[in-house]
């Protein structure tokens, strides 16, 4: 007696982006609005289902980012963040995101496209704190992004791209600032920067400030990699509770 031939499951995979950038010295994260059901009308992270053409998820995640945003890979450098594939994550079915990040200074306002209505930027703690819902797991997807984000700033130079040319040390912090969502004590970063070899250089120039001394500038240094790197402070209970999965 032969067993059953064997058929493969049916399961679908899309593509989900975490585009972060900083606006108005806060962090953003960037939204469509859903045009299509399941979850019209509200807002998620743009991406979509991956061709049965041979595309790879890559170029899907490329081709989802310019269809739903305008915003094309001359902006933006994705990686991939993580793979979600909860059972229950889709209404429509098994459905796996492979989703994909990335961090950039000066993204341009979005243009919505193809099955999403509208596209915003939103500040990203009124995604954590739950103010802005988010469609299926999305706010997991966001949560996860921005913590990579965070860690980036840890232990790279990334920070320094957010900034000018040229810039202050109370600059640079104000970056980490917005994306730790943490206020940070001025002497105790400005150690722990100059502790971090090749991290900033100073430039032979001041910036005359206000009714003030003049304030020291600095550009980005040789190193991408931080050593030892700025480690964040814990974070509050407030803000633990803020940025949690859903409930």
């Amino acid at each position: 007696m032969q067993d059953d031939e064997w058929s493969p499951p049916s399961v679908l995979l899309t593509v989900d982006l975490v585009i972060l950038t900083l606006r108005e010295s806060r962090l953003h994260v960037l939204l469509v609005e859903r045009g299509e059901n399941p979850f019209r009308g509200m807002l998620a992270l743009p991406g979509g289902f991956l061709n049965h053409d041979g595309e790879e998820i890559l170029d899907a995640a490329h081709r989802e980012l310019t269809e739903e945003t305008a915003l094309t890979s001359g902006w933006v450098h994705l990686e991939q963040l993580a793979v979600y594939g909860d059972s229950g994550r889709d209404p429509r079915g098994r459905v796996i995101s492979a989703a994909h990040l990335a961090i950039a200074p000066g993204l341009p306002d979005p243009v919505a496209g193809t099955d999403a209505t509208d596209a915003a930027w939103i500040p990203a703690d009124a995604v954590l704190s739950g103010e802005v819902a988010l469609a299926f797991d999305h706010r997991r997807i966001t949560a996860d992004g921005i913590e990579r984000a965070r860690t980036k700033l840890e232990f790279s130079a990334l920070a320094t791209a957010f900034c000018q040319e040229s810039f202050t040390i109370v600059e640079l912090q104000q970056v980490y600032e917005a994306v730790w969502g943490t206020t940070l004590d001025t002497r105790n970063f400005y150690r722990k920067v100059q502790a971090a070899k090749g991290f900033i250089v100073p430039i032979a120039t001041d910036r005359r400030t206000t009714g003030g001394r003049p304030a020291r500038l600095y550009r980005a240094g040789p190193k991408t990699v931080l050593f030892p790197p700025l480690i964040r402070p814990a974070p509050s209970a407030s803000q633990e509770n803020t940025s949690g999965e859903e409930e």
